[in-house]
């Protein structure tokens, strides 16, 4: 039998998926693509699993759709029922990664290119290894993104940087995607999930209900439309959180704090 294309590994509250075509440069195939989505969304329900890791098989962390599938015209996989992913949700955005309470750290190990740079874009953060590169290709295969590059990369690196970036299809080395505020650090390659996992074991180590709704917190803050509904959405957080806060009354007070911040009242 074949090699998964999906590992998991979990230990220590933290849960490591590994992309595992390596010979396809992990390429998203559609059987990879629901097999990454179902491992991801299996370890955020998960109770004994805080934080998740993403990573590829060596030599790449992910070379994009599977443009080699896609041109063969195979017969589509039979629908899944929607939430279920991989799918484009309301909002337009094609999510590789569902939405999930606990952070993604996607470890880099090595090139993240067009719909992986969309996969790492979907990441909480990323680290890189020294033999992280990273590139959108879209313009060079003459295809549109989908997957958040032109909002995702824009809003990370910047407008200037992220457009260069997408009419070249020029690469980044890690470093300069370091400097660009693209990743978080830059590690040797043997390093990279040693040094990845010591900071999933920081999160995991706080406390579990203020990292998810810190992280929610910081999801909302990106859709809102002025800075004093931003500070206002925070001291919302600040005045209703208390240990064992629940999460679902902590989601209300989010929305009606957005709608007073958008009528003007409170």
């Amino acid at each position: 039998m074949s090699e998964p294309l999906v590992l998991v590994d979990t230990a220590d509250r933290i849960a490591t998926v590994t992309l595992n075509r390596p010979g396809a440069r992990n390429a998203l195939s559609r059987a990879l693509s629901r097999q990454l989505w179902d491992a991801v969304a299996a370890a955020d329900r998960d109770p004994d699993v805080d934080v998740v890791i993403l990573t590829g098989a060596d030599p790449a962390f992910c070379a994009g759709v599977d443009l080699a599938e896609a041109a063969a015209g195979r017969p589509p996989q039979p629908p899944r029922p929607a939430g279920t992913g991989p799918e484009r949700t309301s909002n337009g955005l094609y999510r590789f990664l569902p939405v999930t309470e606990k952070p993604i750290i996607g470890a880099i190990n090595g090139a993240a290119v067009t719909g992986g740079l969309e996969v790492a874009l979907q990441c909480t953060f990323l680290v890189a290894s020294e033999r992280a590169r990273f590139a959108d290709t879209h313009a060079r295969v003459g295809v549109m993104p989908g997957g958040g590059m032109t909002v995702l990369l824009a809003r990370t690196v910047g407008l200037r940087r992220a457009l260069e970036l997408s009419l070249t299809g020029n690469f980044l080395t890690a470093d300069e995607a370091l400097r660009l505020g693209l990743v978080n650090h830059v590690v040797p390659h043997e390093d990279l999930l040693p040094f990845t996992r010591r900071l999933a074991a920081d999160i995991a180590g706080n406390d579990g209900t203020a990292v998810r709704l810190l992280l929610q917190h910081y999801r909302r803050l990106a859709n809102t439309a002025t800075l004093d509904e931003a500070h206002l959405l925070e001291g919302i957080l600040a005045e209703t959180w208390a240990p064992g806060t629940d999460l679902v009354a902590e989601r209300r007070a989010g929305v009606t704090a957005r709608g007073r911040a958008q009528t003007g009242r409170g």
